[in-house]
């Protein structure tokens, strides 16, 4: 049986703290393959700046682009439309390809606040989940609590501290039209510059 790491999230934009992340995942973890399944309409994340589903895609696509086929971008949440949860997708990539076995790989903030996701523990029936933690987190507050929602999935903690890298300090920069090439890498800072995404509107004339 494969097993496969699920990454998901805005991605707006992609940055080379995911690409770490990914990487990091499939090496500790044996994973097969980590899937990026960028979000149709995130939950909570309404005031973003919005490039448009087909932009977010394509930047991660390019993200991933020399690490494939041991990286790749699923599309799945934004062919089904409207907010997207991730109880749902495991779902439909369970009934899709049941002979998979899936990790779902978060860091350690959102593992925290796994109580208040869409049917928590339907969700840890479909997937394991794989921690990554940033320098200074708290393992036991994390492992405390997901302990009632686990069931008999398995939790893990990735070792490598995740980078102190944001999408928000992207498009920060981006916005005042900054280089991004440091947080992005050069094919999405210039996919960035090219299409203009996240800048800020000129002054009127």
């Amino acid at each position: 049986m494969a097993r496969v790491g699920i990454l998901g999230g805005t991605f707006n934009p992609p940055h080379l703290g995911h690409l770490a992340l990914a990487r990091r995942a499939a090496h500790e973890l044996g994973l097969a393959t980590v899937h990026l399944i960028p979000a149709h309409t995130a939950p909570h994340k309404a005031d973003e700046p919005e490039p448009g589903a087909g932009h977010r895609v394509q930047m991660c696509r390019l993200l991933v682009e020399e690490d494939e086929p041991a990286l790749s971008v699923w599309t799945l949440e934004i062919e089904r439309g409207g907010t997207s949860f991730t109880v749902d997708t495991l779902r439909a990539i369970d009934a899709a390809h049941p002979d998979t076995e899936m990790t779902l790989i978060v860091g350690a903030d959102s593992a925290r606040a796994m109580s208040a996701w869409r049917e928590p523990m339907a969700l840890f029936e479909l997937a394991d989940v794989a921690v990554a933690a940033r320098p200074g987190t708290d393992q036991g507050a994390v492992t405390r609590a997901l302990a009632p929602l686990l069931g008999g999935a398995r939790l893990e903690f990735l070792r490598a501290p995740m980078l102190d890298i944001s999408s928000s300090q992207a498009r920060d920069r981006a916005a005042r039209g900054e280089d991004v090439e440091e947080l992005v890498g050069p094919r999405v800072a210039r996919y960035i510059a090219e299409h203009r995404l996240y800048r800020e509107p000129g002054p009127a004339r």
